[in-house]
């Protein structure tokens, strides 16, 4: 597979927003690399949100992500001379194996900064398309430092996950292919990192809506624990706000991107957030309806739907922008999912020490119908009194108020749990 070469533009753009000729232009360049993901009408979610809700599903994408969308484009833009230097990019996981997968198919050596947490199968997938992977550091800030000292150091090109034009037009790309599927289009709902996929997907529909005297409503997603979209915007400036943990670390960006901030300032209509439980919800409701594997980042969009944080009218695409989810986060966020969807939960429950407890309340629980998964019962630890056990157990409701109708039951018989925060 050969990626053509498309000549870097020596002038300076008067606007930071690219034109519709430069993302036709970025499409045709990598058609023969990326894949034409398709689309999945989803009538649950039209019913939730009241309107035909088309989901873009780029978890199937090459590599697993949008990013190899940019990431091509952006290399197969570099000079003789800038490939003959190498590049260097920083990543969890989704550019990174973007941009080792277009450096093997343009023939650029590629090395890669990876915090020490990544999950295995991005670091496998980035290591076997041929990059050299340096792990260091406990977040991505650390790789993001060393990537540019060793570009200063060595002279490798410095490939940016989202603040760079050609980045820019090239995850637009995918809003063309939006706009050709889906017949009558009104909204788009993006999840937002750094903003490099939202500000081409923006620039490129609305675009191609004003050639056609038609306007497409913009709205961005970010998770409300790494969200510094809606405090940079209200300033009108780029803001560093502190992030914590998120499920969503595919979009943990602390501080917006000058240029990304410039073109998602002028053109993205709404920006609004979710929290971990919604995502968590989102995960579990494309498994079960879509059948697709979306990790949490890639997810916002839908979780955002479901939260009720968006309002639409007309045809509605939302980008699944990724799949790459580790097994073992898949497989705690389905539980937080379902405990989060009242639909499972673990209870810690008293006893006095004396026979007979367990059975009352395994009766109990099936008079309530609930459907237990686990059972720990313990005389030790937990500051508890000679005479005092402690009954722990993992039951399956059937959502909120079965759960609820569950806890009233129990409490009802003289006993008092207490749920177990996931």
């Amino acid at each position: 597979m050969t990626i053509p070469t498309t000549p870097t533009v020596s002038t300076t753009p008067e606007t930071a927003i690219p034109t519709l000729a430069e993302f036709e232009d970025a499409a045709a360049a990598l058609r023969p690399v990326i894949l034409q993901t398709p689309f999945d009408e989803s009538e649950y979610l039209s019913d939730v949100l009241g309107a035909p809700v088309h989901l873009k599903l780029e978890n199937l994408q090459r590599t697993g992500s949008f990013k190899i969308r940019g990431a091509t484009y952006r290399l197969s833009r570099l000079s003789a001379e800038e490939r003959a230097r190498g590049v260097v990019a920083a990543s969890a996981g989704n550019h990174a194996q973007g941009v080792a997968l277009a450096a093997q198919k343009l023939g650029i050596s590629a090395t890669i900064f990876m915090p020490l947490g990544v999950p295995v199968p991005k670091l496998l997938a980035t290591r076997g398309y041929g990059a050299e992977v340096i792990l260091e550091g406990a977040t991505v800030e650390t790789p993001l430092r060393l990537a540019a000292e060793y570009a200063e150091r060595t002279g490798a090109v410095l490939i940016h996950p989202f603040d760079h034009r050609d980045v820019i037009v090239g995850q637009g790309t995918l809003g063309l292919e939006l706009w050709d599927a889906v017949e009558g289009l009104e909204t788009v709902i993006v999840g937002i990192g750094g903003g490099g996929l939202i500000a081409g997907v923006a620039a490129a529909v609305k675009a191609r809506a004003a050639a056609e005297g038609r306007t497409v409503r913009i709205i961005g997603v970010q998770a409300e624990n790494s969200a510094a979209y809606p405090s940079s915007l209200a300033a009108g400036e780029p803001l560093t706000v502190e992030t914590t943990p998120t499920i969503a670390d595919g979009i943990a960006v602390a501080r917006p991107g000058d240029l990304t901030f410039e073109v998602i300032s002028q053109l993205v209509d709404e920006v609004v957030t979710v929290s971990d439980d919604d995502i968590a919800r989102a995960l579990l409701n494309l498994l079960e309806r879509a059948k697709q594997v979306v990790e949490p980042a890639g997810a916002v969009g839908v979780a955002a739907i479901l939260a009720g944080k968006v309002q639409a009218t007309g045809p509605t695409a939302v980008i699944l922008s990724g799949g790459n989810i580790d097994p073992l986060l898949l497989q705690r966020v389905v539980a937080h999912g379902l405990a989060a969807s009242g639909r499972y939960m673990t209870l810690q429950i008293p006893l006095p020490d004396r026979p007979g407890q367990l059975a009352r309340v395994s009766e109990l629980l099936s008079i309530a119908g609930a459907n237990v998964i686990e059972v720990l019962h313990t005389r030790h630890g937990q500051g508890l009194q000679i005479s005092e056990v402690i009954l722990q157990l993992s039951v399956e409701t059937r959502g909120e108020e079965h759960r609820a109708h569950v806890i009233s039951v129990l409490d009802a018989a003289g006993f008092h749990p207490r749920v177990v925060e996931y």
